[in-house]
C-alpha cells in the first residue's frame, strides 16, 4: 500500500486502456467519479491535456464543504501513462501523481502512485479516498463501456 509519504494502489478495471485513460483526462467523465463518497459531487473538473497544462478538481461533500486541488501535467502518453503535480488548496505539500495503464484482454491494470503526502496519516486518508473514488470509477466505466 504505502511507504512513508507515498501511496501505491493497483487496481484492475474491466475496460480498455483508452477508456480508463479518458476517465482520468475527460472533465465529463471525471465529474462522474472523482469524489470520495457516493453522495458527494465533483463540482469542478478542468483539464488542459498538454505538457505544462493544468488539471483542477473540486469535490463537494454532502454538507457543501469543498475540497479542491490541482496541478500541472508532466507526462502524457495515452493510453499508457499520465503524471501530474498536485497541490491541495488548503495544504502546501507539493505532490506528484503517476498513473500507468496496462491493458490485457480488454481489462486495464492501473498502477497509481501518489508521492509527497505530508504524513503517514495523510497516506492512510488518501488511500481510503482514492479507493472509494476508484469504486465509483469502476461503476462509471461499466456504464460507459456497455
Amino acid at each position: 500500500m504505502s511507504s512513508n509519504t507515498t501511496l501505491n494502489i493497483e487496481r484492475t478495471f474491466q475496460a480498455p486502456a483508452e477508456a480508463v485513460f479518458d476517465a482520468f483526462t475527460s472533465p465529463e467523465v471525471m465529474r462522474r467519479w472523482w469524489h470520495v463518497e457516493r453522495d458527494w459531487a465533483t463540482a469542478v473538473a478542468e483539464v488542459d491535456l498538454r505538457l505544462g497544462g493544468a488539471v483542477r478538481v473540486v469535490m463537494r461533500a454532502a454538507d457543501g464543504t469543498e475540497y479542491g486541488g490541482g496541478g500541472v501535467y508532466t507526462e502524457i502518453d495515452p493510453p499508457k501513462r499520465l503524471a501530474f503535480t498536485w497541490l491541495w488548496d488548503d495544504n502546501d505539500a507539493r505532490q506528484l501523481i503517476e498513473i500507468d495503464f496496462a491493458e490485457t484482454a480488454g481489462a486495464t491494470r492501473v498502477s497509481f502512485t501518489h508521492r509527497g503526502l505530508w504524513s503517514e496519516e495523510a497516506v492512510r486518508s488518501h488511500d481510503m479516498g482514492w479507493s472509494a473514488s476508484f469504486d465509483l470509477l469502476d461503476e462509471a466505466l461499466a456504464e460507459i463501456t456497455r
